[in-house]
């Protein structure tokens, strides 16, 4: 029996229900996929979906989220491949989806996260289990408590390094960073800026964040950037907890609560 589907960027999607041979593109929906309980299914993964290490060690890989292995992904006769819309390439979901049913997300904000996680609960026969981690991922973050500060702390996400980007506006990082109530500096910006050092003194954050992906920043790098931004505050943060926008939300409130007890 085949069920059709509306993705994240409004295409319909004939699928054979419930899909038995699934192919995640995306390591944070990878991780939501075996959080559901999908371990018989999931048939095919990237080399960057790190979670859970099992499926890591045992999954075939299909090659990176960027450089798709489309010979490899053939051979294993997907009934669904998942994607995304930022983190995979058009022209190479284009050739999947010449053949195959491909589902594609596309995510900027909490809300669009959550809506993904029942969406694609729907879409693998997993909604009921889907609902509740969306329910509980929603009750957590109403537990969080912001400490009382004079103003909001200002902040600049930093994401690569020669050169230096960051997180501006319309991002899944943008919209974690306005749930911590703190001001994302580079907002003004386009998506991911390439920074420039002399602005980014102008505009005074308090904090600069260092996160673990995609560049692993280090100390190293930490001790370059305070001497360009003598004023400012570094953090190393967590950037699975800040992008992955899949069942690795139900992890974040004690990360984010010690985040903003740390970052005054």
């Amino acid at each position: 029996m085949k069920r059709v589907f509306i993705d994240m960027m409004w295409r319909e999607v004939a699928v054979r229900y419930p899909p038995k041979r699934i192919i995640s593109l995306v390591p944070s929906q990878t991780e939501l996929l075996y959080d559901l309980g999908l371990s018989e299914e999931v048939i095919g993964i990237t080399k960057f979906c790190v979670h859970p290490h099992e499926w890591f060690r045992n999954k075939q890989r299909v090659g990176g989220t960027k450089n798709l292995n489309l010979e490899a992904i053939k051979a294993l006769s997907p009934d669904l491949i998942i994607a995304n819309k930022e983190e995979n390439t058009q022209d190479q979901i284009e050739a999947l989806a010449k053949e195959f049913p491909v589902w594609i997300s596309d995510i900027d904000t909490f809300d669009e996260a959550l809506t993904m996680i029942t969406a694609i609960g729907a879409l693998v026969n997993k909604e009921s289990e889907s609902i509740t981690m969306r329910n509980n991922i929603e009750r957590s973050f109403e537990r969080l408590i912001i400490p009382s500060q004079p103003t909001p702390l200002r902040v600049a996400y930093f994401i690569w390094y020669q050169p230096w980007m960051g997180v501006g506006s319309n991002t899944f990082v943008h919209s974690m960073l306005e749930k911590l109530s703190w001001i994302n500096v580079l907002a003004d910006d386009c998506r991911y800026p390439e920074i420039d050092i002399s602005k980014l003194k102008a505009v005074r954050p308090d904090w600069l964040l260092l996160s673990s992906e995609p560049f692993p920043f280090n100390e190293q790098h930490a001790v370059e950037l305070q001497q360009l931004l003598p004023q400012a505050k570094i953090a190393f943060v967590d950037g699975e907890m800040f992008s992955w926008y899949g069942s690795r939300l139900q992890k974040a409130l004690a990360y984010f609560q010690q985040l903003l007890q740390d970052l005054k």
